[in-house]
């Protein structure tokens, strides 16, 4: 495929990604509004913002993983896209926590298409030292989704008047009107992702599907080391869930900022220095694997995980907003360089006909763990353990270095068996390392 198609396939893969997160991530802004409308308790909104999606990715992710790698991965996605899409629209007319739990739900069920589809193609897309910097632009696309989430949802919050009355659908909140306009963003999304030509498959053995047997066998191999890898950036996606779903509560409860200033605030952080992080780890893992350090994207994951936890205490107790904010973007910035540096490690260690698979796992230990269980664990600490709901800031203070350190112990545990696996992928064809040479040397119609 031409390097210019492959590069426009990359921007509408990211494009949709930066959907995706506006879609999940705009309840967090909205959350304080739904809060007063329908009642709902700290664990209640933890569980909007977590377990929702992770209920259905625990259940279908794999499914659709297998379905990546054995059919049409363009068509896979586009209907992924329609999918959340309709069930956002469909938060908006929920009135009770059991609906909107469900239409949240839904919106997992489309996204679980999204991270499996995005890689695999993009496996076949980029290769070798151009694969790090491609999977950090990808990644680029969480951040800025995030963050256009938090300013948009604000502005709109800001300028909507608290009641609204739409034909057919009656009298609605503002924070239901927001769900209500995403969704035909969404559905033309979809449409977009359709039109992409399908890449043909790289690596050994590409043309042929591959068998329950075939999955079996490479897990009983690299199965621990991809575990390593995988729960190592789960537990750095853990602290910044946790972190992005608290942190407009903490500005709101502690330093009594308007959702307005929130969105604001915290939104440019997490589209420049989100984005900044994701891609860095992308380009400083290349770096370090053309110099030869075959654990060089592991390495990244641990510094950024190190400086994090370092950050952590200014951010949480600044005196005021202002100063929670300005420590907010390096923290963001650290956090992302260590959740960044694990997509491209994991994506090195295996064939590229089992990649749908493989990032299915890992989108379903990400999220079951990283996004279902991280804001529910700090929820349960402020409402079981401190007692007071003020005291969120010690809360946070609590997990998140718990999280990071999870992150660095299992980053260095994998850091002795990746060379391993990378060198097991390289004698059977699927990657070559450090020379920043073909990930998938058989292929001769790679250009990119």
């Amino acid at each position: 495929m031409p390097v210019a198609y492959s590069v426009y396939v990359l921007v509408v893969l990211v494009l949709a990604y930066v959907l995706a997160f506006i879609d999940r991530q705009i309840l967090t802004l909205l959350a304080v509004p739904m809060k007063a409308d329908l009642g709902l308790s700290d664990l209640q909104l933890s569980l909007l913002q977590g377990l929702s999606f992770a209920l259905f990715l625990a259940v279908g992710g794999l499914p659709i993983g297998r379905l990546v790698d054995r059919r049409r991965r363009t068509a896979v996605l586009a209907a992924g896209v329609a999918a959340w899409s309709l069930f956002t629209a469909a938060c908006g007319l929920a009135r009770s926590f059991p609906a909107l739990f469900l239409a949240r739900v839904g919106v997992g069920f489309g996204e679980a298409t999204m991270v499996p589809s995005a890689y695999s193609l993009i496996g076949d897309l980029f290769h070798g030292r151009r694969l790090g910097l491609a999977i950090g632009l990808y990644n680029m696309g969480p951040y800025v989704g995030a963050g256009l989430a938090l300013i948009l949802g604000g502005l709109v919050l800001h300028h909507l008047p608290p009641d609204v009355v739409l034909p057919l659908l009656g009298n609605l909140r503002g924070w239901q009107v927001v769900f209500l306009l995403l969704g035909p963003v969404g559905l033309l999304m979809a449409l977009w992702v359709a039109t992409v030509r399908e890449p043909e498959r790289t690596g050994a053995g590409a043309r042929t599907a591959p068998n329950w047997a075939e999955v079996r066998a490479y897990y009983r191999v690299h199965g621990v080391n991809a575990l390593l890898v995988n729960l190592a950036g789960t537990f750095a996606a853990m602290a910044l869930y946790s972190l992005g779903a608290w942190l407009p509560h903490l500005l709101a409860r502690i330093h009594h900022m308007k959702p307005l200033d929130i969105g604001q605030g915290m939104g440019w952080r997490l589209m420049v220095f989100g984005a900044g992080g994701a891609l860095l780890a992308g380009i400083l893992g290349d770096l370090l694997r053309r110099r030869g350090l075959v654990q060089g994207r592991l390495v990244v994951m641990i510094a950024g995980a190190a400086a994090s936890c370092l950050l952590l205490y200014p951010a949480l107790r600044a005196p005021d907003g202002a100063g929670a904010l300005a420590w907010l973007g390096p923290l963001i910035g650290c956090m992302t360089l260590a959740i960044g540096s694990s997509p491209p490690a994991l994506q090195e260690i295996t064939p590229n006909r089992l990649r749908g698979f493989q990032h299915a796992v890992a989108a379903l230990i990400a999220t079951l763990l990283g996004l279902g269980a991280g804001p529910s664990v700090v929820a349960l600490v402020t409402d079981k353990v401190l007692r007071d709901e003020s005291r969120l800031d010690l809360s946070l203070l609590l997990t998140l270095p718990a999280m990071l350190g999870a992150c660095i112990v299992l980053a260095l545990i994998a850091c002795r068996r990746y060379a391993t696996s990378l060198a097991a992928m390289a004698s059977t064809d699927e990657t070559v390392p450090a020379a920043g040479l073909s990930l998938s040397g058989a292929s001769g119609n790679a250009t990119t």
